[in-house]
């Protein structure tokens, strides 16, 4: 059996704890090591440590769980990660006592060595694939992020998302600029406005309920974006150039 926690940090980001069959742990992007500690007073035991990319608020409490455990640390080849043991490529599939096997996936956009990791049930995706969003980009390209939700779209529709930021009710307010008409979405969000009123994550969420909602994920749609076309005055004629679009105008969005 495993289970998922989402340990809370910062104002708004979650350290994803996932326990495995044996007990132990895969604790993903641990960018404040205090939640991570204090879950190990409470009998957390990290197998392994997953980072999906170099930004402080996901590899900040890196090295004091370094000190404080001896599962081994994978992440993607940059040298602006210290503290990787096993460095993650593209294609590799992963060994964790008590997980099933793990797939890497590269997925640039948001920075330009950003990997995402799967056992197909889960998709620990960091800063690539929100809930009703994506990340901004950074350092890579829109062909690049389109092509990287691509990949984690064609995951099956039950996998779990597990992203790191508490951004969903947020991003809702641009999904339903841009897509006005959205049923789906609109429950979802019904739903998720009660869970955080009561404090509780709207996350994870399914890779077919963002394909179902999140306007990223549903650029082969243009008839549905009437919001797009009213903010830009006419439909982009391809999909890259409509999700280069979305992307610029969430970036300014208010």
């Amino acid at each position: 059996m495993t289970v998922l926690q989402a340990l809370p940090a910062f104002e708004d980001n979650y350290i994803w704890c996932y326990r495995g069959r044996e007990g132990g742990s895969i604790v993903v992007d641990p960018g404040d090591a205090g939640p991570v500690l204090a879950a190990m007073a409470d009998g957390l035991r990290i197998e392994a440590i997953f980072i999906t990319h170099h930004h402080n608020d996901h590899i900040g409490g890196l090295n004091a769980l370094r000190a404080a455990s001896t599962g081994p640390v994978f992440g993607p080849a940059d040298d602006r990660i210290p503290g990787i043991d096993r460095i993650a490529r593209d294609g590799d599939v992963l060994q964790v006592p008590g997980f099933r096997p793990f797939r890497v996936l590269a997925v640039p956009g948001h920075t330009r060595s950003h990997i995402a990791y799967t056992d197909s049930d889960v998709l620990f995706c960091g800063d690539t694939l929100f809930s009703l969003g994506c990340g901004r980009l950074f350092e890579g390209t829109p062909e690049q992020m389109l092509a990287s939700l691509d990949r984690l779209a064609a995951l099956p529709d039950e996998t779990l998302v597990c992203c790191t930021h508490e951004y969903t009710l947020s991003n809702a307010r641009f999904a339903a600029a841009a897509e006005p008409e959205n049923p789906a979405r609109d429950r979802l969000l019904a739903d998720i406005q009660v869970r955080r009123r009561q404090g509780i994550p709207s996350l994870p969420s399914r890779i077919g309920i963002e394909k179902a909602c999140n306007p990223f994920l549903r650029t082969d749609h243009p008839e549905r974006l009437g919001g797009l076309k009213q903010h830009l005055g006419s439909m982009p004629e391809s999909r890259l150039a409509r999700f280069a679009a979305l992307r610029a105008w969430k970036d300014q969005f208010r």
